[in-house]
């Protein structure tokens, strides 16, 4: 079968990554690249740490309102679609690209794959929370991280073709610890750091950077630990540092984007994640790192019950209150599978003789 794969953004890559490997020994894959993210720092750099196949295509649509990038990213999907008329169109996540991969494939009667569906944080403020509804509810497969994820679309009335395979996210974290021994090192050097005695922290969600005050909030708690602090800067987040005029302070270490080998070292040599990312939540449990969350919900509510991730918000009295005495149980019971969800997915998408149905109640 010919299926067309739409990526975009960083955690998108990681994905594939794990499922394209298995895909390709099956079926033939044409990857779209949106140009979501669009400088190599964010997208260039993943691709080659990834080991992964150059895109067939990629639409360079960069930044923009998010009216302008779908729409964008729908007439340029839609084109390739109609060009090269695959049996099906994969999409990942929660981002602008799974948005318009789903609605330019369904417009076209083209049944969609939905990996990571189920996701909730029902919190429809959240642009990411509009794009997984949308495309669990165009979906004619949907493969799903979790039970939780897999109640959530039943509570929609989605029962049929959900499957639970578990997170793809964990192969590649398998397959990236046999890969990243020294990837750290360079970077310690560089900034002074040793192994578990600096936090790791990331911030780009739009709840987080579009709200200069809340941002400026966050970055003042950051610069107000009494440890070092590796913040990998998204551009965006960059953009309006340079903007309100924030200046570090001598512990907070401002870096460009790491490649994906690079970041899962940081993770593994770290003492605790601050962050706003689902796909670090992930990360930082099964490398064993205490994760505080700078929102008010996840999607990822197995990582909060099991008591190793905590939701901070953005209030600087309670990150710096959390960051100092929040310790994590001994008990750290196996989330999101076995590792091997990637050949669960692609032993459920085919080969199939018949078209998938949109899915929908049983």
């Amino acid at each position: 079968m010919k299926i067309v794969t739409i990526v975009g953004a960083r955690p998108q890559f990681i994905k594939i990554a794990a499922v394209s490997r298995k895909l390709r020994r099956q079926h033939q894959e044409v990857l779209i690249h949106t140009g979501q993210h669009y400088d190599y720092e964010m997208s260039g750099a993943f691709f080659d740490g990834l080991d992964l196949p150059c895109p067939d295509f990629n639409l360079g649509v960069g930044s923009g309102s998010h009216a302008a990038q779908t729409g964008a990213m729908l007439k340029g999907i839609e084109e390739i679609l109609l060009a090269e008329k695959p049996q099906y169109l994969l999409t990942y996540g929660d981002t602008n690209s799974t948005l318009a991969g789903a609605l330019a494939a369904s417009k076209l009667s083209i049944p969609t794959i939905h990996i990571e569906a189920g996701l909730r944080s029902y919190n429809r403020a959240m642009p990411e929370e509009i794009n997984r509804v949308v495309a669990d509810h165009l979906a004619a497969l949907l493969l799903c991280p979790s039970d939780t994820a897999v109640q959530n679309l039943a509570k929609e009335g989605i029962t049929r073709n959900v499957h639970q395979v578990g997170d793809v996210m964990l192969d590649a974290i398998h397959w990236a610890i046999e890969r990243t021994d020294g990837r750290a090192i360079e970077l310690f050097d560089c900034l002074g750091l040793r192994p578990a005695q600096y936090v790791l922290a990331t911030l780009h969600r739009s709840e987080n950077t579009d709200n200069r005050c809340q941002f400026r909030a966050i970055l003042e708690a950051f610069n107000a630990l009494d440890e070092p602090v590796v913040f990998p800067v998204h551009p965006r987040a960059r953009k309006i540092i340079d903007e309100i005029g924030f200046q570090p302070g001598p512990r907070l270490h401002l870096v460009d984007p790491l490649g994906y080998l690079e970041m899962v070292a940081m993770v593994a040599s770290a003492r605790l994640i601050l962050t706003d990312s689902g796909g670090l939540q992930k990360e930082a449990y099964w490398l064993a790192k205490p994760c505080l969350t700078l929102r008010n919900e996840t999607e990822w509510i197995e990582t909060v019950q099991v008591g190793w991730n905590v939701l901070v918000g953005s209030d600087p009295k309670r990150i710096l209150r959390e960051v100092h005495s929040f310790v994590p149980p001994n008990a750290r019971p196996p989330l999101y599978g076995d590792g091997k969800a990637a050949d669960k997915c692609v032993e459920l998408i085919g080969p199939k003789s018949e078209p998938l149905a949109r899915a929908g109640k049983a």
